[in-house]
């Protein structure tokens, strides 16, 4: 994992190194602040692109307003950083990491109406989120013991820092027990998310995913929608239960850092029909080629030409 050599900080491009923060910064205690995971892709035609850059950014400024402050800088301001930051790093294709936090300042659970806050945005080059096998031969996953937090217990919209300490938990429950990554209930016992990816079946032709009554609203979730609708597709956002996801006809997951990954098993159950038994199926493998192109610039339509901005 090669990391960018040069961070957007607080306004300013600085050296990595120079970029410090302090022990008595607030979030590091309580988990106070906001992040979100990005994508840029090299293009067909050159140079590169960061995928749905604006998006990603409206929904961090979201997330701190759940939490009830304000990021000091504006969407255009962040979207403009990302890009200088990519630039500066030479960087055509990479993750990018935007993160804002309570800074240094009273260290209670409280930190005030108006807490410093500090906005970083760091760059590094980042391959298949599950591992290239995951990737092109489908994922081994397992439900996991914990639970995603209640929406009056955590709240599940915003990509928060603090509440990813349960996706870790679960994540490494997971990895521990041999498997790629987990699966969480709602405390109702149905299925809602991965612990970074959103969650997709395929039974009968129809295509289901679900609601965003208790998952984070994902924005590769988002895109892959519009695009199954695009192709004609039936797609239907409801709740669904672990029995009905072994036995469906595909099983796909959606992330920014994941792409679209296809799932191999869920409890040790192979997923598919017989002549795709535990492999990658067509809505799948059709989906996973198409986003490739799409975030590549290799496949335009209606659709996608706002979704690239590019690295300039």
């Amino acid at each position: 994992m090669a990391r960018g050599s040069q961070v957007w900080f607080n306004g300013k491009v600085v050296p990595v190194e120079s970029a410090k923060i302090s022990l008595f910064t607030h979030a590091l205690h309580y988990g106070v602040g906001a992040f979100e995971g990005i994508r840029a892709y090299k293009q067909k035609k050159g140079g590169g692109a960061v995928f749905r850059l604006v998006e990603h950014m409206e929904r961090l400024h979201e997330s701190f307003k759940i939490l009830g402050f304000e990021i000091p800088y504006s969407v255009d301001q962040l979207v403009q950083a990302s890009l200088q930051t990519c630039k500066a790093n030479g960087l055509d294709e990479c993750y990018i990491r935007p993160i804002a936090y309570t800074a240094d300042g009273p260290l209670g659970v409280d930190p005030g109406e108006k807490p410093p806050i500090d906005v970083a945005i760091l760059v590094w080059e980042w391959g298949s989120y599950l591992g290239d096998k995951g990737a092109n031969e489908g994922a081994r996953l397992k439900v996991s013991s914990f639970i995603r937090p209640h929406v009056n217990s955590s709240m599940t919209k915003g990509k928060i820092t603090g509440q990813y300490v349960n996706g870790v938990l679960a994540k490494r429950e997971a990895k521990r027990q041999g498997y790629d990554e987990a699966l969480m209930l709602d405390p109702e016992g149905f299925l809602t998310e991965g612990t970074g990816e959103n969650l997709f079946l395929v039974k009968n032709g129809i295509i289901k995913t679900t609601p965003l009554t208790s998952i984070l609203n994902g924005i590769t979730r988002n895109t892959v929608m519009e695009i199954l609708k695009h192709q004609g597709h039936t797609l239907v956002e409801t709740r669904f239960t672990r029995d009905e996801l072994w036995c469906a006809d595909e099983v796909f997951l959606t992330g920014t850092a994941a792409e679209i990954t296809p799932v191999k098993a869920i409890d040790d159950r192979l997923i598919g029909k017989a002549s795709h038994l535990g492999k990658p199926g067509p809505v799948t493998t059709r989906l996973k080629n198409d986003y490739a192109a799409i975030v590549r610039g290799e496949l335009e339509n209606e659709l996608t030409r706002e979704w690239l901005s590019p690295i300039k």
